[in-house]
């Protein structure tokens, strides 16, 4: 049976991040929501539905997986937007089942078609998923937690650090802790994993008391640094000199990271090398943060925080929540960022003062001077950050700021540019 891990109505929720990703693409404990999903099916041929103009993205970056079709008899879809359990095998086995719908609240969160009712979904698998398309099939309530927000990920990230820890030692993984440990201090080794060419120097403390640490491979720690968990370092990322990251944080792949975090999320490539505070946040790839740039986490009335979204404004029902940034983004040196912000896709932020709290995608200042940036310009710049990576930007990244920039450009025309 092919599984189908489908994108459903609510992914505008999880802007600006999902403008240049589906949503399972997000990075929630030391991987992603969709790999989470596949470990638990491995032998199971796989199929990720998505929006129509994220295509070639998926399947250039997916090349083992279906994109946007089906080709067996019978299929597991599973929502994209879930925080797949340990047991997600055992709620969702592969094995033959009568064709159902799985639902948590108005949520779908997995189905079983076969025969007319999968031919049916196949011919429509552009569309995005909703309850409606399951009108005619039985009903089974299943508990399993969904990403609703991008504060959900925040907040549910450092218990996905300790299972996947768990689920790593499972693996067999090789540890080489020991090679690591000269002229540091480690504590609670037992909850610390150290992956392969991992440089630490003296100085550093990593502190797993209160939940685990796992450093991939080929990360470079500076001198003098603090690590505490539950955190994730991704391959080949770099904690600078004198680094201080509370828990509850994930940092992807060749990032760099300085001065304080505390439980945010920093998706692969991007950069805060310097001073300044960032937390309870969320920050896509290719972000760059300069100098002293900061955010506030929590309003001076202490009062619970509200998220503008590019169609409406949310309640986030939190008192504590910082930053929400897309791809490409990148502030000034120091940069004061609200309680609260989000700041779309491919912006310069730079203005004096707060930025505004809520920044539309290819926005040029981030206050109520802002011009748009120019689309191809901010190709070029993407180019050359990109290339500089030893990554090639091509035609279909290309083609990806573009459609961004057109989906975006209502949002833009509201704040009068």
């Amino acid at each position: 049976m092919q599984i189908c891990i489908f994108e459903d109505e609510n992914y505008t929720n999880l802007e600006p991040l999902v403008y240049s990703r589906p949503v399972y693409e997000l990075l929630c404990g030391i991987d992603s929501l969709k790999d989470k999903i596949i470990r638990h099916y491995p032998k199971a041929k796989v199929s990720l539905h998505c929006r129509p103009y994220l295509e070639e993205t998926v399947r250039r970056n997916n090349p083992t997986c279906l994109v946007n079709k089906i080709e067996d008899t019978e299929c597991l879809f599973i929502n994209g937007r879930i925080i797949a359990p340990q047991n997600i095998s055992e709620l969702l086995p592969l094995s033959g089942s009568e064709d159902k719908v799985f639902v948590n609240e108005d949520t779908v969160v997995a189905a079983y078609l076969s025969g007319t009712n999968l031919k049916y979904k196949s011919a429509h698998l552009k569309d995005l998923f909703s309850v409606n398309d399951f009108n005619n099939l039985p009903i089974k309530i299943l508990d399993i937690k969904c990403v609703n927000y991008l504060w959900d990920i925040i907040f549910y990230n450092g218990t996905q650090i300790a299972l996947d820890f768990d689920h790593l030692k499972m693996t067999n993984r090789e540890n080489f802790i020991n090679q690591a440990e000269h002229n540091i201090h480690l504590i609670n080794k037992e909850k610390i994993f150290i992956g392969r060419n991992v440089i630490i120097k003296p100085g550093v403390v990593i502190d797993a008391s209160n939940g685990s640490v796992i450093i991939d491979d080929d990360v470079f720690v500076y001198p003098n640094s603090f690590i505490e968990g539950p955190c994730f370092i991704g391959a080949s990322s770099k904690v600078k000199a004198g680094a201080t990251i509370y828990g509850n944080t994930s940092i992807g792949k060749v990032c760099k990271i300085g001065g304080e975090v505390e439980g945010s999320v920093f998706m692969d490539y991007s950069n805060k090398q310097h001073s300044g505070f960032i937390g309870l946040s969320y920050l896509g790839s290719w972000v760059n943060l300069g100098a002293g740039t900061n955010n506030s986490d929590l309003k001076n009335n202490y009062s619970k925080i509200k998220i503008k979204l590019s169609n409406k404004e949310v309640d986030s029902n939190q008192r504590f929540l910082g930053l929400l940034i897309g791809d490409h983004s990148k502030s000034a040196i120091n940069t004061m960022f609200n309680t609260g912000s989000v700041i779309g896709f491919s912006c310069n932020i730079f203005s004096p003062g707060f930025p505004d709290k809520y920044v539309p995608s290819f926005t040029w200042g981030g206050d109520s001077s802002s011009t748009v940036y120019d689309v191809n310009k901010a190709i070029e710049t993407a180019r050359i950050v990109i290339n500089r990576r030893k990554v090639e930007f091509d035609s279909i990244d290309e083609k990806l700021f573009k459609s961004i920039f057109e989906l975006t450009q209502s949002n833009r025309e509201k704040r009068g540019y």
